[in-house]
Parts: C-alpha cells; structure tokens; sequence
C-alpha cells in the first residue's frame, strides 16, 4: 500500500509537497543566539526590555530562508549596532517545553559601538559562577560552554 502512494507522491507538483509537509508535520520555532566570553572567562549577556527574566543570551528569531549563522550576526547587529564573527558551532538544541530548535555559536565581538534599542537595554560581562537570575536552560548552556572551553584549553 505504501509503494504506490510513494509513487503518486512523486507526481504531485512540488507545491502541493510543501503544501501537504506544512499541514501534516510538526511545527518549529527556529533562533539562534551567541555564546562571547572575555579573556577573563566571563559571558556576555544582555539586558533584555520585554522579558520576566531580563538577563540573557544574544540572540533571537531565525527568518524564512536564511541561515543560522547569517542569522546571529543579524540579530546582534540588529540589537547592539554591534558586528560579530561565528567562530564555531556551539550547540543544536530543542527545549521540552515547547516546539523550538536553537542553533548557539561561540562568536567574538568585531566592531561597533553597542547603541541600546527597544529590545536591549544593557549589555554586560559576568563571571560564569555569579550569573544573575536569567532562563535556567540559558543558565546551564552557559556553564556547559564554559566548561568546555576550559576542558579545550580556551
């Protein structure tokens, strides 16, 4: 039975594919955020206008079409006037909580002159063992991208 439903599926004009995937398959809210440290070991967080807990990681919302990595960049950009190179993929993750895949690079500050925006009050470096109250998922990603920079020797 399978087989010849296969093969009509093969037939089917790639709209109606998308069409069909769309209505029948699981749906993903994708972002992405940046994991920066400083020479001293301390993560770069930022000070958040619309969230309950207001520190946290860059980052935000993946748009149609584009890929992570250009992606991060945008989004600092956007939230700082900050620019940022993606030195390495850090981490592919989905939360328990609710249908969402995060693509986390470590990254380093290029440029720029960070100007706040209605997104973004403040940003700020903090000692990975002193973080302030923030998303706990957040929380923990920083603590395992720290410790996996000293176990590299970074």
């Amino acid at each position: 039975m399978l087989k010849p439903l296969l093969r009509l599926w093969r037939l089917l004009p790639m709209w109606l594919h998308v069409f069909v995937t769309r209505i029948t398959q699981p749906k993903f809210n994708a972002g992405v955020s940046a994991l920066i440290f400083d020479e001293r070991g301390r993560v770069l967080l930022f000070k958040h206008t619309y969230r309950k807990y207001e520190w946290g990681i860059p980052g935000g919302a993946l748009e149609y079409g584009e890929q992570p990595i250009e992606a991060v960049t945008r989004e600092f950009y956007e939230e700082t006037g900050m620019e940022i190179e993606a030195l390495q993929l850090c981490k592919v993750g989905s939360a328990r909580e609710f249908p969402h895949l995060s693509v986390t690079y470590l990254c380093k500050i290029t440029g720029g002159e960070f100007k706040p925006s209605h997104e973004i009050s403040e940003m700020r470096y903090f000692d990975v063992d002193n973080l302030p109250a923030m998303l706990i998922g957040e929380k923990e990603l920083v603590r395992w991208a720290a410790k996996e920079m000293m176990d590299d020797g970074r």
